[in-house]
């Protein structure tokens, strides 16, 4: 029975701590030439920086189009005009990536791209941490020192997206620690912010969790509407089967009858919508290792793990994505004794 490949935390990368980044040759939109090359690794990122992103499952062409995207917000076709006004134009300085809260990091080397992008000069990383790693408030993550007009010009938009991976990651990581020691793991949905998902979902990775479908394209979910569309669930399921025999099909039932009729259709997995705690024991009972099960709705951090003892494999949180608040981060510079 095929079912999605399950995305663990990325694991650290063994790479020396400080990094010289190299912005992008092309002066406007994406540097990467050609294209990315996944055995050549060729983008206008730092190649270093590149390998890591690559590491991490991270398309690095779509991280610098994103980072790209980011900045162009932010100027708007013009400049930093605060910062062009107060700042001298060949001052350099060092700047602290610092959490302001608890949580579980993640996007520092998206972070670092953006920065990559913005940058005129080569500039210098120090790696405190790494992607899925908790840490407290203080905490450094990520220490960068350039010209002071860069830095500024890419705090927000670095920082706007660290904050945001990094709240996904802190959210992510409090379900899968409520999950522990079930056989039950979350898992994140397609509700994400357009443009972001591969981002998003990574930072899901980074905090414990697993992913879904990436796309409509790489496996198929029957919904309630695509059940009244072709008449009934098992109709449903048995025409998806027929039109792309290889592909996982999950199943969205809401009653143990429907529970029956996919399963008896040869459903791969079967999701169970706002089931009961004790609902969902009965099904698990019914299907009896026979599908793959995952719960959605109803779901809260409180009662997780009812719903991962009752049996199933997977619990689907959208929240994980379209409502997680932010890891406060902020950047503090650092005073000319370097305090």
């Amino acid at each position: 029975m095929s079912t999605p490949e399950e995305n663990p935390r990325p694991t650290p990368v063994d790479v020396p701590l400080i990094h010289i980044g190299v912005p992008a040759e092309s002066g406007g939109g994406c540097g990467c030439g050609d294209g990315y090359d996944p055995d050549g690794l060729e983008c206008g990122l730092d190649p270093a920086l590149v390998q890591l992103l690559a590491d991490a499952g991270l398309d690095p062409v779509q991280v610098e189009d994103i980072a790209h995207v980011a900045i162009e917000e932010d100027l708007d076709g013009g400049e930093d005009v605060t910062t062009v006004a107060t700042v001298p134009e060949d001052s350099v300085a060092t700047g602290d990536f610092t959490a302001r809260e608890a949580g579980v990091v993640a996007g520092l080397r998206v972070a670092e791209a953006v920065l990559s992008i913005v940058c005129t000069d080569a500039f210098e990383v120090e790696r405190h941490v790494e992607d899925g790693d908790r840490v407290v408030p203080g905490q450094k993550l990520l220490t960068v020192t350039t010209r002071t007009r860069d830095l500024l010009t890419g705090e927000r938009s670095a920082l706007n997206l660290l904050c945001r991976l990094s709240g996904i990651a802190t959210a992510t990581r409090a379900w899968a620690d409520v999950l522990e020691g079930t056989g039950a793991k979350v898992r994140d949905t397609r509700k994400t912010t357009p443009g972001l998902r591969a981002l998003e979902k990574y930072a899901v990775r980074c905090g414990g969790g697993v992913n879904h479908r990436m796309s409509l394209v790489d496996a198929a979910l029957v919904k309630d509407n695509h059940v009244i569309a072709a008449g009934g669930v098992a109709e449903a399921f048995q025409r998806v089967r027929k039109a792309f025999p290889e592909l996982a099909i999950e199943v969205e039932v809401d009653t143990l009858e429907q529970v029956r009729e996919v399963l008896d259709a040869g459903a791969d997995l079967i999701l169970l919508d706002n089931f009961t705690p004790a609902g969902t024991a009965e099904a698990v009972a019914l299907v009896d290792g026979r599908a793959v099960l995952e719960s959605s709705g109803r779901l809260t951090l409180d009662s997780a793990r009812a719903y991962a003892e009752a049996g199933v494999d997977y619990l689907a949180v959208g929240a994980l994505t379209h409502s997680s608040p932010i890891l406060d981060i902020g950047l503090d510079f650092r005073d000319e004794a370097g305090a």
